[in-house]
């Protein structure tokens, strides 16, 4: 269970929410409070472009297509793994798809 504000939103054991329609900005921010991150401009235009690619397509990226997103995204400045691992330390892919409000993408541990 993840409390925003006064909102009470169920998740899963590792801390994704179950119902992505709950998600907003606020509930990101607790999110990734949670995992040890200060939200920024770059994490946000990671979070909406990962957000638009599971509403246009219903699944997830794993994490080698999600380099390959960002990259056709944001350039190949922004879109590879050294990048994306210095805003998302853990596992770019898992910690970007729990603070979007994301089910866990495939091959997550």
């Amino acid at each position: 269970m993840l409390q925003v504000n006064d909102k009470h939103l169920e998740t899963t054991a590792s801390g994704f929410l179950l119902d992505a329609t709950q998600w907003d900005e606020s509930v990101a921010g607790t999110l990734a409070q949670q995992a040890g991150i200060r939200l920024e401009a770059a994490h946000w235009e990671v979070i909406y472009h990962l957000r638009a690619y599971y509403d246009q397509f219903n699944h997830l990226p794993n994490a080698r297509m999600f380099v390959k997103l960002m990259q056709k995204c944001m350039g190949d400045e922004k879109g590879n793994s050294v990048y994306l691992h210095r805003l998302f330390p853990e596992s770019a892919v898992r910690t970007a798809c729990l603070i979007a409000g994301l089910p866990k993408p495939p091959g997550c541990i």
